[in-house]
Protein backbone atom coordinates (compact mmCIF):
# COMPACT_ATOMS: atom_id res chain seq x y z
CA UNK A 1 0.00 0.00 0.00
CA UNK A 2 1.20 3.36 -0.82
CA UNK A 3 0.66 6.33 1.86
CA UNK A 4 1.50 9.80 1.82
CA UNK A 5 4.55 10.70 3.36
CA UNK A 6 5.77 13.60 5.65
CA UNK A 7 9.18 14.84 7.15
CA UNK A 8 9.45 16.71 10.71
CA UNK A 9 12.79 18.55 11.13
CA UNK A 10 12.39 19.36 15.11
CA UNK A 11 14.07 18.83 18.35
CA UNK A 12 12.95 16.15 20.66
CA UNK A 13 10.62 16.35 23.40
CA UNK A 14 11.33 13.90 26.70
CA UNK A 15 7.85 14.05 27.86
CA UNK A 16 6.23 13.67 24.12
CA UNK A 17 4.02 15.86 24.43
CA UNK A 18 5.98 18.70 21.60
CA UNK A 19 8.65 18.55 19.23
CA UNK A 20 9.74 15.15 17.26
CA UNK A 21 7.09 13.05 19.25
CA UNK A 22 4.11 15.11 18.45
CA UNK A 23 5.28 16.19 15.45
CA UNK A 24 5.07 12.43 14.62
CA UNK A 25 1.89 11.11 16.65
CA UNK A 26 -0.02 13.97 14.51
CA UNK A 27 0.67 12.36 11.29
CA UNK A 28 -0.02 9.23 11.84
CA UNK A 29 -3.60 10.74 13.24
CA UNK A 30 -3.82 12.28 9.79
CA UNK A 31 -3.21 9.69 7.81
CA UNK A 32 0.56 10.28 6.30
CA UNK A 33 3.40 8.24 7.57
CA UNK A 34 6.34 10.43 9.32
CA UNK A 35 9.75 10.44 9.16
CA UNK A 36 12.30 12.74 11.82
CA UNK A 37 15.30 14.67 11.36
CA UNK A 38 16.10 15.28 15.19
CA UNK A 39 17.86 18.69 15.34
CA UNK A 40 18.84 19.04 19.27
CA UNK A 41 18.09 16.55 22.30
CA UNK A 42 15.28 17.94 25.14
CA UNK A 43 15.19 17.22 28.76
CA UNK A 44 11.74 18.48 29.27
CA UNK A 45 8.36 17.81 30.75
CA UNK A 46 4.95 19.57 31.37
CA UNK A 47 6.38 22.11 33.70
CA UNK A 48 9.41 23.25 31.73
CA UNK A 49 12.71 22.69 29.97
CA UNK A 50 15.73 21.47 32.12
CA UNK A 51 18.31 21.00 29.14
CA UNK A 52 18.96 21.59 25.14
CA UNK A 53 21.81 19.23 23.59
CA UNK A 54 22.13 20.07 19.69
CA UNK A 55 23.12 17.36 17.32
CA UNK A 56 26.11 17.98 15.39
CA UNK A 57 25.59 19.33 11.66
CA UNK A 58 27.23 16.27 10.34
CA UNK A 59 24.49 13.62 12.22
CA UNK A 60 21.45 16.33 11.03
CA UNK A 61 22.81 16.52 7.30
CA UNK A 62 23.24 12.56 7.20
CA UNK A 63 19.79 12.15 8.86
CA UNK A 64 18.24 14.31 5.96
CA UNK A 65 20.29 12.72 3.63
CA UNK A 66 18.94 8.95 4.69
CA UNK A 67 15.79 9.79 4.11
CA UNK A 68 15.18 11.96 0.95
CA UNK A 69 17.14 9.01 -0.88
CA UNK A 70 14.77 6.44 0.58
CA UNK A 71 11.40 7.74 1.18
CA UNK A 72 11.33 11.11 -0.32
CA UNK A 73 8.85 13.10 1.66
CA UNK A 74 5.71 14.79 0.27
CA UNK A 75 5.85 17.33 3.03
CA UNK A 76 7.86 18.84 5.15
CA UNK A 77 7.28 20.71 8.64
CA UNK A 78 10.18 22.44 10.54
CA UNK A 79 10.22 22.90 13.96
CA UNK A 80 12.67 23.78 16.29
CA UNK A 81 16.20 24.63 14.44
CA UNK A 82 18.00 26.10 17.41
CA UNK A 83 20.79 28.06 15.75
CA UNK A 84 22.67 29.18 12.72
CA UNK A 85 24.89 26.16 11.45
CA UNK A 86 22.38 23.87 12.08
CA UNK A 87 19.46 26.41 9.58
CA UNK A 88 22.07 26.23 6.96
CA UNK A 89 22.58 22.41 6.73
CA UNK A 90 19.04 22.16 6.54
CA UNK A 91 18.73 25.06 4.31
CA UNK A 92 21.13 23.60 1.88
CA UNK A 93 19.86 19.88 1.74
CA UNK A 94 15.92 20.74 1.34
CA UNK A 95 17.29 23.38 -1.48
CA UNK A 96 19.64 20.23 -2.49
CA UNK A 97 16.02 17.91 -3.02
CA UNK A 98 14.31 20.76 -4.02
CA UNK A 99 11.47 19.90 -1.40
CA UNK A 100 8.15 21.20 -1.64
CA UNK A 101 5.47 21.94 0.86
CA UNK A 102 7.40 23.07 3.68
CA UNK A 103 5.39 24.27 6.72
CA UNK A 104 7.73 25.82 8.96
CA UNK A 105 6.85 26.59 12.60
CA UNK A 106 9.55 29.20 13.87
CA UNK A 107 9.93 27.90 17.46
CA UNK A 108 11.77 30.44 19.25
CA UNK A 109 10.23 30.56 22.96
CA UNK A 110 8.93 27.90 24.52
CA UNK A 111 5.45 27.86 25.88
CA UNK A 112 7.32 27.98 29.50
CA UNK A 113 9.37 30.92 28.61
CA UNK A 114 12.28 29.02 28.06
CA UNK A 115 14.25 30.31 25.25
CA UNK A 116 14.73 27.45 22.04
CA UNK A 117 16.65 29.64 19.23
CA UNK A 118 20.37 31.47 19.89
CA UNK A 119 20.27 35.29 18.66
CA UNK A 120 22.10 33.95 15.20
CA UNK A 121 19.63 31.43 14.54
CA UNK A 122 16.76 34.44 14.10
CA UNK A 123 19.13 36.33 11.14
CA UNK A 124 19.31 32.63 9.71
CA UNK A 125 16.20 31.53 9.66
CA UNK A 126 14.89 34.61 8.20
CA UNK A 127 17.87 34.68 5.49
CA UNK A 128 18.04 30.93 4.47
CA UNK A 129 14.82 29.16 6.03
CA UNK A 130 12.03 30.89 5.35
CA UNK A 131 12.62 31.74 1.87
CA UNK A 132 12.15 28.15 1.10
CA UNK A 133 8.75 27.70 3.08
CA UNK A 134 5.49 27.04 1.39
CA UNK A 135 3.82 28.35 4.75
CA UNK A 136 5.21 29.89 8.41
CA UNK A 137 3.39 29.69 11.36
CA UNK A 138 4.24 32.20 14.02
CA UNK A 139 2.46 32.75 17.26
CA UNK A 140 1.96 36.61 17.97
CA UNK A 141 5.23 37.15 20.11
CA UNK A 142 7.37 35.39 16.99
CA UNK A 143 5.67 37.61 14.12
CA UNK A 144 7.00 40.57 16.12
CA UNK A 145 10.30 39.63 16.50
CA UNK A 146 10.16 38.64 12.58
CA UNK A 147 8.91 42.30 11.89
CA UNK A 148 10.66 43.64 14.47
CA UNK A 149 7.60 45.55 15.19
CA UNK A 150 5.49 46.71 18.07
CA UNK A 151 3.33 45.00 19.86
CA UNK A 152 0.21 43.02 17.89
CA UNK A 153 -2.53 43.61 19.98
CA UNK A 154 -5.65 43.97 16.97
CA UNK A 155 -6.83 41.95 14.83
CA UNK A 156 -5.93 44.81 12.31
CA UNK A 157 -2.57 44.81 13.76
CA UNK A 158 -2.61 40.73 13.27
CA UNK A 159 -3.49 41.28 9.29
CA UNK A 160 -1.22 44.00 9.19
CA UNK A 161 1.54 41.31 10.59
CA UNK A 162 0.44 38.46 8.51
CA UNK A 163 0.57 40.38 4.86
CA UNK A 164 3.85 42.33 5.54
CA UNK A 165 5.40 38.90 6.44
CA UNK A 166 4.06 37.60 3.41
CA UNK A 167 5.67 40.55 1.07
CA UNK A 168 9.01 40.73 2.72
CA UNK A 169 9.72 37.05 2.81
CA UNK A 170 7.54 35.82 0.05
CA UNK A 171 5.50 32.95 1.29
CA UNK A 172 2.34 32.39 3.28
CA UNK A 173 1.86 33.18 6.60
CA UNK A 174 -0.42 31.94 9.14
CA UNK A 175 -0.46 34.13 12.52
CA UNK A 176 -1.39 32.30 15.40
CA UNK A 177 -3.59 34.52 17.85
CA UNK A 178 -4.87 32.27 20.01
CA UNK A 179 -7.47 33.63 22.57
CA UNK A 180 -5.43 36.89 22.92
CA UNK A 181 -8.76 38.93 20.75
CA UNK A 182 -11.60 37.23 22.45
CA UNK A 183 -11.50 34.90 25.24
CA UNK A 184 -14.34 32.45 24.15
CA UNK A 185 -12.72 31.98 20.51
CA UNK A 186 -9.06 30.43 19.14
CA UNK A 187 -8.37 33.49 16.15
CA UNK A 188 -5.53 32.88 13.48
CA UNK A 189 -5.37 34.78 10.37
CA UNK A 190 -3.90 33.73 7.04
CA UNK A 191 -2.31 35.84 4.45
CA UNK A 192 -1.65 34.26 1.55
CA UNK A 193 0.86 35.31 -1.18
CA UNK A 194 -1.80 36.79 -3.74
CA UNK A 195 -3.10 39.12 -1.22
CA UNK A 196 -5.80 37.43 0.19
CA UNK A 197 -6.73 37.40 3.77
CA UNK A 198 -8.18 34.36 5.65
CA UNK A 199 -9.81 33.98 9.14
CA UNK A 200 -10.36 30.68 11.27
CA UNK A 201 -12.15 31.23 14.14
CA UNK A 202 -13.17 28.51 16.76
CA UNK A 203 -14.72 28.22 20.03
CA UNK A 204 -12.31 27.95 23.02
CA UNK A 205 -11.67 24.65 24.58
CA UNK A 206 -11.94 24.79 28.39
CA UNK A 207 -8.75 23.17 28.80
CA UNK A 208 -5.22 23.90 30.39
CA UNK A 209 -3.20 21.25 28.97
CA UNK A 210 -2.23 22.71 25.64
CA UNK A 211 1.40 21.30 25.12
CA UNK A 212 2.78 21.16 22.17
CA UNK A 213 -0.45 22.68 20.03
CA UNK A 214 1.90 25.11 17.84
CA UNK A 215 3.42 21.90 16.74
CA UNK A 216 0.79 19.93 16.21
CA UNK A 217 -0.90 22.14 14.09
CA UNK A 218 2.13 22.67 11.66
CA UNK A 219 2.30 18.90 11.68
CA UNK A 220 -1.43 18.52 10.66
CA UNK A 221 -0.97 21.64 8.28
CA UNK A 222 2.00 19.06 6.62
CA UNK A 223 0.19 15.98 6.93
CA UNK A 224 -3.00 17.63 4.61
CA UNK A 225 -1.03 19.51 1.99
CA UNK A 226 0.81 16.15 1.60
CA UNK A 227 -2.35 14.35 1.09
CA UNK A 228 -2.77 16.95 -1.71
CA UNK A 229 -4.67 19.70 0.34
CA UNK A 230 -3.91 23.32 -0.89
CA UNK A 231 -2.90 25.74 1.89
CA UNK A 232 -6.24 26.81 2.68
CA UNK A 233 -8.01 24.13 3.35
CA UNK A 234 -5.18 22.04 4.78
CA UNK A 235 -5.06 24.87 7.27
CA UNK A 236 -8.70 24.58 7.73
CA UNK A 237 -8.15 20.73 8.37
CA UNK A 238 -5.10 21.12 10.67
CA UNK A 239 -7.52 23.50 12.54
CA UNK A 240 -10.18 20.71 13.21
CA UNK A 241 -8.17 18.24 13.94
CA UNK A 242 -6.16 20.53 16.80
CA UNK A 243 -9.44 21.61 18.28
CA UNK A 244 -10.56 17.88 18.46
CA UNK A 245 -6.78 16.75 20.07
CA UNK A 246 -7.41 19.41 22.87
CA UNK A 247 -11.15 18.41 23.12
CA UNK A 248 -10.56 14.83 24.32
CA UNK A 249 -9.26 16.40 27.60
CA UNK A 250 -5.88 14.53 27.93
CA UNK A 251 -4.99 15.18 31.44
CA UNK A 252 -0.92 13.71 31.94
CA UNK A 253 1.99 15.98 34.08
CA UNK A 254 1.56 18.70 36.90
CA UNK A 255 2.21 21.56 33.98
CA UNK A 256 0.44 22.06 30.79
CA UNK A 257 -0.11 18.59 29.50
CA UNK A 258 -0.16 17.45 26.22
CA UNK A 259 -2.67 16.78 23.47
CA UNK A 260 -4.67 13.12 22.62
CA UNK A 261 -3.89 13.15 19.02
CA UNK A 262 -5.24 9.66 17.93
CA UNK A 263 -8.49 10.17 18.86
CA UNK A 264 -9.86 8.72 15.65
Amino acid sequence: MKKKTALTIAGSDSSGGAGIQADLKTMHGCGVYGMSAITAITAQNTTGVKSIMRVTKEVLSDQLDMVFTDIFPDAVKIGMTFRSDLIEVIADRLSFYKAGNIVLDPVMVATSGARLMEEDGISALCARLIPLASLITPNIPEAEVLLGSDEIKTRDDMEAAAGRITQIYGCNCLVKGGHMLNDRLSSDVLATTDGKLFWYESERVDNPNTHGTGCTLSSAIASYMALGCDIQSGVKRAKEYLDRSIREQLDLGSGHGPLWHVFA
